[in-house]
């Protein structure tokens, strides 16, 4: 499932292409996605301007000047594809439709933005602007890693007496939203931390130093466009590049990164994820 840098990518993506444009025509072509799409949905889409696209935890929200917000989940292999962008930003001519182009958005600056979803986990539902942030997705999750509420003071808060093992506190969204499997892994790697080590056990000068880690994994995932593992690709259709630089994540059996180490990287599975990391390098 794309995780914060991903879905981050593809809102960038999106942003030339929709933020101040209008919804010539919405087409729904089927009745639900992952949840049912909410009534009328099409009808309350044409003709709405996208004022703002912004991004929360997994979610990409796009706030529209009828007073509601379009939320957007990809979930397991949705894809928002942009074509025909008269601005330059992107060179494909629109597409001939495919089978699980599920929501086709035609805006009026020529761009056509198609949410193709083979497997049909991911979900679409509109909101009340002013109240997004109490929708039953959004009221349960924790401050953005990259903004400034995620701090050393909340995340030693968060681990104290905390008796499951860091990787899963980690995934915890309640605790820090939008992280997932592959970014986890690859800080915990970073900051030494053994996946199986209990967060409420874990000096605190270990727990602070990872918050500025989890930020630089996650800046330079964006920057490089996020990772591209089977369905994930950016908005223009272009494969993300940060995979090539995992240190730990999905190298079971590979020769450790770090200077010195002779280990290999193990995979276990925790919570039926897998999490990987050197037994060597992380206590």
């Amino acid at each position: 499932m794309p995780e914060l840098p991903e879905v981050e990518t593809v809102r960038r993506g999106l942003t030339p292409a929709m933020e101040g444009a209008v919804i010539l025509r919405a087409d729904v072509n089927r009745p639900d996605l992952r949840w049912p799409f909410p009534d009328r949905m099409a009808a309350r889409l044409t003709g709405a301007r996208v004022e703002r696209l912004r991004r929360r935890s997994k979610y990409i929200l796009a706030d529209l000047d009828t007073g509601e917000t379009l939320l957007i989940h990809l979930g397991m292999s949705g894809r928002m594809l942009i074509s025909g962008d008269p601005l330059g930003q992107f060179v494909h001519d629109h597409p001939a439709p495919e089978k699980h182009d599920h929501v086709v958005l035609h805006m009026d600056n020529g761009a056509r933005i198609t949410f193709n979803d083979p497997r049909r986990f991911g979900a679409m539902d509109l909101m009340d602007t002013r109240t997004a942030d109490q929708h039953k997705l959004l009221a349960v999750l924790g401050p953005e890693p990259l903004g400034n509420d995620f701090s050393d003071a909340h995340l030693i808060e968060a681990f104290q007496g905390k008796n499951t093992p860091v990787k899963s506190a980690l995934l915890d969204q309640r605790i820090v939203a939008g992280l997932g499997n592959i970014y986890v892994c690859e800080a915990l790697f970073r900051g030494g931390i053994s996946p199986v080590r209990k967060a409420g056990r874990i000096a605190k000068p270990r727990v602070a130093a990872l918050v500025p880690i989890i930020r630089d994994v996650l800046s330079e995932a964006i920057e490089a466009g996020g990772s591209s593992l089977r369905d994930f690709r950016q908005a223009d259709g272009e494969l993300g590049y940060f995979q090539h630089r995992f240190d730990v994540y999905g190298r079971e059996g590979a020769p450790c990164r770090k200077d010195g180490c002779d280990r290999s990287v193990e995979r276990i599975v925790q919570s039926g994820r897998s999490s990987f990391y050197c037994r060597s390098c992380q206590t």
